[in-house]
């Protein structure tokens, strides 16, 4: 106690200064405070400069993203608006013409379903991600192609909600043409999300902007002839059973009719389901075999020929670029309308499912055959038993429903569409014996 008021009380004769305990302590608690005060107002002040912060820094997020983006503008929206007007003559029989959103717009049967569109009057404007599965600059030169004829291609991805609505506020498109897809059987078993991403989730997202769309388009859309998985009767019909798929690609596909139906119960969208048979031609998927054959063939390399079980030749009902056209075309000019109206069905609506085959399956060896005698080239051939890959041994279409209802009727032979691919692969990629460029 005396060391404390010895503290307290200074001895310094003449020079005592008398402090009580009560005033030292409010003296160190003002300071206290005020030492406080000053911590909770700078406190303040660094919450109010980060939250700035934050705030400036998501404008310029979302600005970046604005300005970055490869769509939107007075000037976009004019030239989707051109693209997309109909341009067939006054009281043409063919009618005032049809508006239509072309996904995957870039791709092969895209790109020919586009130019004939255009080319007959009707208004197209297309929608394409120009992905890496193959060669973006062949899918490049389709949309300068397009471009050439007037149709105008966006930059974008089917699962982008924003744009597609976007699109339906700005067009009110009668017709969605819906290609857009992750293809290929094979790579399903390297990059599997990319087939949910495309083929599953995708089309639910196109399908929402469809459902949300005053007017509601009719959809005709690409189902494929995979779906019919194991089934061995044939030819395949569209009332055989397709609960077997053989690939994650035949699945999403086969996924795709169920949400498809879905829509078409709930909402009242117009639905056509279209399933191709082995799609070949001019400008087609470098994928394919036939496309890989010619380019192997011509660099001198050999090629993989797959063989079924029991040494059975792998067929195929190959169908060419031009027949295929004419079955999507006249599904869209047979698609009955959509009736809902916000979001809501109004009455019931066309739901479809057709075969788009050539009715006449072709074995690979003569397939390679045929190569040879147009490409005047002997190919050097590597026989192998088909791995178990997704692939199926063969495929046979049943076109009588198509006939009766779209007056589809396929009119080019192997033989002849081949020819016609090689013609086009020369004068494309140019032609040197063992180039390594083609």
């Amino acid at each position: 106690m005396r060391a404390l008021e010895d503290d307290l009380f200074p001895s310094t004769p003449g020079k005592v200064k008398i402090e009580r305990a009560g005033g030292a302590m409010n003296r160190q608690l003002h300071r206290c405070f005020a030492s406080t005060s000053t911590m909770f107002l700078w406190a303040l002040f660094l919450v109010a400069m980060t939250a700035s912060y934050l705030s400036f820094q998501s404008f310029v997020d979302t600005s970046s993203k604005y300005f970055a983006a490869s769509w939107g503008g007075l000037h976009w929206e004019r030239q989707i608006r051109a693209s997309a007007a109909p341009r067939r003559p006054p009281g043409s029989a063919a009618g005032a013409g049809m508006s239509v959103l072309v996904t995957g717009a870039s791709g092969f049967v895209g790109a020919h379903c586009s130019l004939a569109l255009r080319k007959r009057g009707d208004g197209v404007v297309g929608i394409d991600n120009f992905n890496a599965y193959y060669d973006p600059s062949l899918k490049k030169a389709r949309k300068a192609l397009l471009s050439s004829h007037g149709v105008f291609v966006v930059e974008g991805d089917i699962n982008d909600g924003r744009l597609l609505a976007k699109l339906f506020d700005v067009v009110p498109f009668t017709h969605v043409l819906h290609l857009a897809a992750q293809a290929g059987v094979r790579y399903a078993m390297e990059n599997p999300a990319s087939y949910v991403h495309s083929n599953v989730a995708g089309l639910v997202t196109l399908l929402e902007a469809c459902k949300n769309a005053d007017p509601q388009p009719a959809i005709v859309w690409a189902s494929s002839s995979s779906v019919y998985g194991l089934n061995d009767k044939v030819p395949f019909s569209e009332s055989h059973r397709t609960d077997q798929p053989a690939s994650l690609y035949a699945a999403t596909k086969k996924a795709g009719e169920e949400i498809t139906h879905s829509y078409n119960h709930i909402y009242g969208l117009s639905i056509t389901g279209l399933r191709f048979f082995t799609v070949y031609g001019p400008w087609g998927r470098p994928d394919m075999a036939y496309f890989s054959f010619t380019r192997n063939i011509l660099q001198g390399k050999p090629i993989t020929v797959y063989r079924g079980k029991n040494h059975v030749d792998l067929a195929r009902d190959f169908t060419y670029i031009d027949d295929i056209v004419k079955g999507c075309l006249g599904s869209l000019d047979t698609a009955g309308r959509s009736t809902g109206t916000g979001g809501k069905k109004r009455g019931p609506a066309p739901y479809r499912i057709f075969n788009l085959g050539n009715t006449s399956p072709v074995t690979v060896p003569t397939l390679v055959s045929i190569l040879e005698k147009h490409l005047r080239v002997k190919a050097k051939k590597h026989v192998v038993e088909m791995p178990g890959n997704g692939d199926v041994p063969f495929t046979h279409a049943n076109i009588s429903l198509a006939r009766q209802q779209l007056g589809y009727k396929p009119t080019t032979n192997l033989d002849a569409g081949l020819k016609k691919f090689v013609k086009w692969y020369l004068s494309y990629y140019g032609y040197t014996r063992g180039s390594k460029n083609l």
